[in-house]
């Protein structure tokens, strides 16, 4: 092992300090009172990557910038120099951060005969080519549906819940293979997808409700036999795409049967209930063939609004670290941007994004949220293992990965109002490092 050089990265936001670079020696360290330990032969979990949600909030800000500023935006959150992001969210149909209730097909169509993604090419793709053009690797797509066509439903329209209709099981699976087909014909891989964007919530907004047993039966008998039957049979299905909280008791109960547990990859989890990590745990260690995305967070206006910079931006890190240390394998963040209200979003369900912009002036403004997530998506890389530590106090949060190139990285947060000394060591080695209050670092070596 080679620890001549490391290279820590610091953003401190009371000093003005953000991805600032230090490069230090390694040297033996005997100090055994302040030390975080890491052992790259204990491993966990590979990481896939790290991204967000091609909203069509996103998609129409981003339509209204420059195309100078678009390269801005581009480079910020997929380029080399940016947060380095290989992932990304698309809706199939509309959701609340969308400028209204949209399908791809006219009401009433049971054939699928007018399928059409028009819509998306209008905003959505164009803002997603220019990120696979940005991004160093290919980049991979996760779909969520958030309602099928209103006439599909027993509620009889796409908001405020409801269910599928059993009749049209097979419709809405088929719907699903032409989505993915069509995306793939325009250049964009669904690798993954989930059954449904928060199966138990009734939304003012795009929403369907599934129970466990509804979730299971059409995975089981509809969706996992048709993507087979489309030659789609490498595309992952991840249930339910809900909160933490439930999320253990829940996926135990979806994947019951084994034909369901057969077609189904793993489990897609949101943050919006606490930190519920422990939920993450149980099913790594109760399926352990199974992976756990988290597949979307933001900062709700509705109940976060007052609250500060600093706040939001630990509240991204602290469960950012937590679930890496659960045992999740990709994280992925909601909006990519938003305009100064919050939105677009068709039913004032406003939220912030780690850019916001105006489109009308033609600027945008990068948040600390933004700052604090690329200390993990800049330096973890895909194909990255989680790896062993041990820390002193739990003053400090941290979390250690191994990249495919034998670069470790480890990331430490201090949320508290001291500063913490911390001994980094691996085999006797390391440095000696202070983390600043209301500060995270990242030391690479």
């Amino acid at each position: 092992m080679s620890m001549k050089k490391i290279t820590t990265v610091v953003t401190d936001y009371k000093a003005g300090k953000y991805w600032e670079t230090v490069e230090q020696e390694a040297k033996e360290m005997q100090d055994c009172m302040h030390v975080v330990n890491v052992y790259p032969e204990v491993t966990y979990q590979t990481m896939r990557g790290f991204g967000g949600a091609f909203t069509e909030a996103a998609a129409h800000n981003y339509a209204g910038m420059s195309d100078a500023k678009k390269k801005e935006l581009t480079e910020a959150y997929f380029g080399e120099k940016g947060l380095r992001y290989n992932l990304g969210r698309v809706h199939m149909n509309s959701c609340d951060f969308a400028l209204g209730n949209y399908t791809y097909i006219e009401e009433g169509d049971t054939q699928l005969e007018t399928f059409s993604i028009a819509h998306d090419f209008e905003e959505i793709i164009p803002m997603v080519k220019d990120a696979q053009e940005e991004c160093k690797q290919d980049m991979e797509f996760l779909m969520s549906p958030w309602s099928p066509p209103a006439f599909m439903k027993t509620n009889g329209e796409m908001n405020h819940g409801g269910s599928l209709k059993k009749e049209y099981y097979q419709l809405w699976a088929d719907y699903f293979v032409r989505f993915i087909k069509a995306y793939k014909e325009a250049g964009i891989p669904i690798e993954y997808l989930t059954v449904q964007n928060e199966p138990m919530a009734v939304q003012t907004w795009d929403s369907c409700i599934y129970t466990s047993e509804d979730e299971s039966l059409f995975v089981r008998e509809y969706l996992g036999p048709t993507l087979e039957k489309a030659g789609l049979a490498d595309v992952g299905i991840f249930v339910w795409d809900h909160n933490k909280e439930e999320a253990y008791q829940r996926f135990k109960e979806t994947v019951a049967d084994e034909t369901a547990r057969k077609y189904v990859k793993g489990a897609a989890i949101h943050w919006y209930t606490g930190d519920h990590f422990e939920a993450i745990e149980l099913i790594k260690k109760q399926y352990p063939d199974k992976e756990v995305f988290f597949t979307e967070g933001c900062v709700e206006y509705s109940r976060f609004a007052d609250s500060g910079e600093i706040d939001k931006a630990e509240m991204y890190a602290h469960d950012i670290l937590g679930n890496l240390n659960a045992g999740i394998s990709a994280s992925l963040d909601w909006n990519l941007l938003l305009d100064e209200k919050g939105g677009p979003n068709h039913v004032g369900n406003f939220c912030a994004a780690p850019i916001m912009c105006n489109a009308a002036e033609d600027s945008y403004e990068k948040r600390l949220t933004y700052y604090y997530i690329g200390h993990f998506s800049r330096y973890i890389k895909s194909g990255a293992v989680r790896i062993g530590t041990t820390r002193y106090t739990d003053n400090i949060e941290a979390t250690a990965f191994l990249n495919p190139d034998g670069e470790r990285v480890l990331v430490l947060l201090n949320k508290t109002e001291k500063e913490v000394p911390v001994t980094v060591r691996e085999a006797g080695c390391g440095i000696e490092v202070t983390v600043k209050p209301h500060s995270i670092c990242t030391i690479c070596y």
